[in-house]
């Protein structure tokens, strides 16, 4: 059963007099990727600052596996293993070296239990070799490794597939996914590729001008909406108007070669009907579900309705 990791309890974060994270609250719990999003200047950066203990809270607090960051430090920061974008190593020394090199700043960690790490993301066959000949994806997988290796409860992740190509970015989000399943990690992941966020995260957070405006399921994120159908029919343009006419409380966009069609799904028979006695060919009806990057832009709109840039 899930249990809670880390709370954030009514964070706040000024900076003179400008507030840069305002009054924000969520939990995350074991085994699962919760995913950070938001665009540029939002505060995500700043709120792992804050959780890692790189920067102090003006208000609130937050409790990293039982321990709070204001009044027991380093218990608190002691389960947290963290990369912000790239990490940094070693390139002269191999990956093995790398990691014990890094053991030495923790007790107790044994020969057993970096080779443990190793085999976790998968490294095994390149661990000995010089990390100058790592690729970036590997670079990556090694720092991981780094972050592991003093068992904590939580790991957050800046950016991970950061310049990575397709093959890496999959590679990675599949180690992140495997972490929070088999060693029932908490991860936190911040990126801007929404993507790969849809694909790798179970919950997402949206946080803009420092509030947090959102945090659903992924599968409910996406998903919240009226039922939008795609219908691809013959000679859409023609057709969109007479349509409208035949169907006037439902709302009809021609999008490309598509029509759009916010209706239930109780009414598609109807509508492949009428396309048939209309002489229309119908090649396809299917849900237009949207996109994470469709949700994101609606979430993070201004109050005219323009998105803002990420």
């Amino acid at each position: 059963m899930s249990r809670q990791v880390v709370e954030l309890k009514n964070v706040s974060k000024k900076i003179g007099s400008k507030t840069i994270i305002d009054d924000i609250s969520f939990n995350v719990y074991s085994g699962e990727v919760f995913g950070f999003l938001g665009p540029n200047g939002a505060g995500k950066t700043t709120t792992i600052r804050m959780i890692v203990g790189l920067m102090k809270l003006s208000s609130g607090d937050i409790i990293v596996n039982g321990k709070s960051v204001k009044s027991d430090f380093e218990g608190a920061v002691s389960q947290v293993g963290a990369i912000v974008e790239n990490p940094e190593m070693y390139k002269f020394m191999s990956g093995y070296k790398n990691l014990i090199h890094y053991s030495r700043m923790y007790k107790g960690i044994s020969k057993e239990k970096i080779d443990e790490v190793v085999k976790l993301v998968g490294l095994q066959g390149r661990i000995h070799e010089k990390v100058k000949t790592y690729s970036l994806g590997m670079r990556q997988r090694l720092g991981i490794a780094q972050s592991l290796l003093h068992d904590p409860k939580v790991l957050i992740l800046d950016e991970p597939t950061n310049g990575l190509d397709p093959a890496g970015i999959r590679e990675i989000r599949d180690y992140i996914r495997r972490l929070a399943r088999e060693r029932d990690m908490a991860v936190i992941v911040s990126s801007h590729l929404l993507s790969e966020m849809e694909m790798m995260c179970d919950r997402i957070g949206i946080i803009q001008h420092g509030k947090l405006k959102d945090v659903q399921l992924i599968s409910d994120f996406v998903g919240e909406q009226s039922k939008v159908y795609k219908l691809e029919v013959s000679n859409p343009a023609q057709i969109a108007d007479s349509m409208r006419q035949s169907f006037p409380s439902w709302e009809i966009q021609l999008v490309g070669q598509d029509l759009l069609i916010n209706c239930t799904k109780e009414d598609i028979p109807s509508i492949i009907k009428w396309c048939v006695e209309e002489n229309i060919s119908v090649y396809g009806a299917l849900v237009a579900a949207k996109t994470l990057e469709d949700r994101f832009l609606e979430v993070t709109s201004d109050k005219k309705g323009e998105p803002v840039h990420v």
